[in-house]
């Protein structure tokens, strides 16, 4: 909306008001990448109290394993009835923060924005199964894999109506390689690759949430790494310099995940330990399909594996555990996910959640500097 402010003066009073109107500064991407965090922190602080009232006044409320895991339920007893589902607190903020700073009729953007939605709705109702059953159970593990199958569909297909779309899906970019590995993949290898982008990364930020924190905190610098990433994609000097894929328009990605960053601090200060609000799977599904999207827009799929380092962590322990209980008969962990792993070797929940948010930064610093070494 504001950046429309600015074409309207521009057209309109540029010529009486040029040195004195600081309506230009719209026209920059860097400017209101910055000033959509900051409105989507304040968002989230703000209606933080208003939104656990809700959720708590609706019964949204947690509820911990502790007949399937006796020994996690006596360590996470304490939570039982936070209130949950706070995902939706963070969609509707990073919604609004985008649609006010960013261009609302970008592709990308509103594809981004749909992704997050879809994915939202779909840990939506997982959560209100959970909440229903009073358990830990909710959607079938093969069902939500269906129904985020049916949205990778809907995207490969958009994605291959976009201009440059169709090149750019089906092109397999590789960290450190100049060049693409694959310049042009057939279809079904193409939208496979982008299937198992977009569920992977959805579901190992779904792993990850089990710690107060200790999610969102890992989402914050992804999203500040692929702010970067985003900015660098959309600017055609800069992506020339560094040898990365131009793709024109993506440049409003990085508002995007400026307004992410925003959200995921604003819920941090309502989700940090003892939390208040947890975020669910509507949110960290949503969260890590915004990722996934943004990945796969400005063509930096496998750069994730680095970035989100902390969540193919948690999502290859939990493999690895599966793996080794029914080929061995014996578990490879205390406990899978490998958080719940450290806890039960007596380090402090705080402990795990800030030693997993170093390692978060230091990957993402590692995917970033991915832009340079080529």
């Amino acid at each position: 909306m504001f950046y429309y402010l600015y074409e309207i003066w521009s057209e309109h009073w540029k010529n009486v008001y040029d040195v004195l109107s600081p309506l230009r500064v719209f026209q920059y991407i860097t400017v209101r990448a910055f000033c959509g965090a900051g409105t989507a922190f304040l968002l989230t602080v703000c209606l933080g109290p208003w939104a656990i009232r809700k959720l708590s006044g609706m019964n949204y409320r947690q509820h911990v394993r502790k007949d399937e895991a006796p020994s996690l339920g006596n360590l996470h007893g304490y939570k039982e009835g936070t209130p949950t589902m706070g995902g939706l607190l963070i969609i509707l903020c990073v919604v609004v923060s985008t649609f006010l700073w960013a261009i609302p009729t970008n592709q990308y953007v509103l594809l981004t924005i749909a992704t997050m939605c879809y994915m939202g709705g779909i840990g939506f109702i997982d959560d209100r199964m959970k909440v229903r059953q009073r358990g830990t159970r909710g959607l079938r593990a093969r069902n939500k894999i269906i129904l985020q199958l049916i949205w990778c569909v809907i995207v490969m297909e958009a994605l291959l109506h976009i201009e440059g779309g169709a090149e750019n899906v089906r092109m397999l970019m590789v960290p450190f390689m100049k060049d693409p590995l694959i310049a042009r993949m057939s279809i079904p290898a193409a939208f496979v690759f982008l299937s198992l982008v977009m569920i992977g990364a959805s579901n190992a930020v779904n792993l990850t949430d089990g710690l107060d924190g200790l999610a969102i905190g890992c989402s914050s610098s992804v999203a500040m790494s692929y702010l970067v990433m985003a900015y660098v994609a959309g600017h055609s000097v800069f992506a020339g310099y560094l040898i990365v894929p131009y793709v024109a328009g993506s440049g409003e990605l990085a508002v995007f995940c400026g307004c992410l960053l925003g959200a995921c601090f604003g819920f941090l200060w309502y989700n940090c330990h003892p939390a208040k609000v947890f975020m669910g799977d509507t949110g960290s599904l949503s969260l890590g399909g915004a990722i996934a999207m943004v990945a796969i827009l400005v063509k930096q799929e496998l750069v994730l594996v680095i970035v989100g380092g902390v969540f193919v962590i948690e999502a290859l322990s939990v493999i690895l555990q599966v793996i080794s209980f029914k080929t061995t008969g014996k578990r490879l962990f205390a406990m899978a996910p490998i958080h719940h792993h450290f806890e039960l070797q007596k380090w402090s929940e705080t402990q795990v959640t800030v030693r997993f948010w170093i390692l978060s930064m230091i990957c993402a610093l590692l995917g970033v500097l991915t832009l340079k070494i080529r």
